[in-house]
């Protein structure tokens, strides 16, 4: 993958598509900078949960467009990765039961060299300390 590839997280999409009163000027702002010098990436848990907000299928891909979002699967690897990550937040008192979709998120940009443009870094900066974001 490309250095210059971003994973867009679904946090700053959401921003964007719901018009965030609160973060809409950034994410849009960060968005755009990013499209202008680097390939933005969604992948497979990005899409679901953007997809909440969306009735049918066809306004999320319009939402989506596939020649502004490439769409990658999560790989293998990342996949384990982020089991390790659960299991490591659940040692730190997590309480969740199941990995949460940001280890999902977070491993596939780290184990493919993504950047990753979000506004949750805390969790992102525990769990993926070399992980390169893009964050308010």
């Amino acid at each position: 993958m490309s250095e210059s590839s971003v994973l867009v997280d679904s946090n700053v999409l959401l921003d964007v598509l719901e018009e965030d009163e609160n973060w809409y000027e950034w994410s849009s702002t960060q968005l755009q900078k990013a499209a202008d010098s680097s390939t933005l990436i969604i992948n497979p848990i990005i899409y679901a949960e953007i997809s909440v907000g969306f009735k049918l299928i066809e306004e999320l891909e319009a939402a989506l467009p596939m020649d502004f979002f490439q769409r990658k699967p999560i790989p293998y690897e990342a996949a384990f990765l982020a089991g390790k990550c659960f299991i490591r937040y659940r040692k730190l008192g997590g309480t969740k039961h199941a990995p949460l979709p940001d280890f999902f998120i977070g491993a596939h940009a780290a184990i493919s060299g993504l950047t990753l443009l979000t506004r949750d870094a805390a969790r992102y900066r525990t769990y993926f300390p070399s992980l390169k974001l893009i964050t308010p």
